[in-house]
């Protein structure tokens, strides 16, 4: 989730004891998710699942999901132009790189979302506000994606005793209001919305594509549709702040979901565990930037002021 704070040390000790409060009860409840998952399910298995997997597939499934982060990473640029912030498609995927490195780092902080705006704030003397709401528009166009591939996958798994008119006609009358509300409210960056909208699907899918992968990697010869609907799920749930980054909550999704939807649960935590490794070896790449930030701003266009910026709306 978008935290609403600039990377700023709290001002008072109310500040401070909040944000220890919150990151103690997030260690906590992922604990405890934790430990209710890997109650259900030994460690050992997950673990020699890891050991005895075909890593070939896990490579390409790491390089599936390092093409999802370049597609994630074009789709925040539509964001960006909406504002007038033109930034250089190079300069933005190290910036998200970064960003994906401190949402792993700062689990009980800020995060990559709170870094753009920061730097990008201090940069080029924006309002942090507008740079607050084109991350959120496509933190939102991403959990729309994930709605419409959930609906798509459900005629797939006969366990979801649904008629398909009924999420369908969710789905359809959801995405016409969230248009209506966002063209009314927030117009400005629903210019290029359809355009970031199919982005958002095409790194959805890519990351699908990523969880097969995994799964062909244990020699999995199953149905797939029950674990990659667990796994956007879980994705959803994984929003929720309540844990760190996300970890224990996931797993938790997969582990509840097993026995509903007929699925190895050995392999259905191993499935979120595995994926976690991936985004998180690949979230290390941003590391470089964070040591060499000369090469971060490489190419970086000439400041802007806020004046300037509001003068090309002109």
């Amino acid at each position: 989730m978008i935290e609403t704070e600039i990377l700023s040390a709290p001002k008072t000790w109310k500040d401070t004891l909040w944000s220890a409060t919150k990151l103690v009860f997030k260690i906590a409840v992922t604990s405890a998710l934790l430990y209710y998952v890997f109650g259900k399910v030994p460690f050992k298995d997950i673990k020699n699942r890891m050991l005895h997997a075909n890593y070939w597939w896990m490579l390409a499934a790491g390089f599936i999901f390092f093409c999802s982060g370049i597609v994630s990473s074009w789709r925040l640029l539509s964001f960006f132009k909406s504002i007038h912030l033109q930034l250089s498609p190079k300069f933005n995927f190290r910036l998200y790189l970064l960003g994906m490195f401190y949402n792993f780092v700062l689990p009980g902080g800020i995060g990559g979302d709170g870094y753009k705006i920061y730097f990008l704030k201090k940069r080029y003397n924006l309002k942090a506000k507008k740079v607050f709401w084109a991350i959120f528009f496509d933190r939102l166009s991403g959990l729309w994606a994930i709605g419409l591939i959930i609906v798509a996958l459900i005629l797939f798994v006969p366990q979801v005793e649904m008629h398909m008119a009924i999420p369908g006609s969710v789905f359809v009358i959801g995405t016409i209001i969230y248009y209506v509300v966002a063209r009314k409210f927030f117009k400005p960056y629903t210019h290029f919305f359809f355009e970031a909208h199919a982005k958002a699907v095409l790194v959805q899918s890519l990351q699908v594509i990523c969880i097969i992968l995994i799964l062909l990697g244990q020699n999995f010869t199953g149905k797939f549709a029950p674990y990659l609907l667990s796994f956007l799920l879980s994705a959803l749930a994984a929003v929720v702040p309540i844990s760190v980054g996300g970890a224990g909550a996931r797993e938790f999704i997969f582990t509840k979901l097993s026995g509903p939807f007929h699925m190895n649960v050995g392999l259905a935590v191993y499935i979120s565990v595995a994926f976690y490794l991936v985004s998180l070896l690949v979230s290390l790449v941003g590391v470089y930037y964070l040591l060499r930030p000369s090469r971060l701003e490489e190419g970086l266009p000439k400041l802007e002021t806020e004046a300037d910026v509001e003068n090309n709306l002109i």
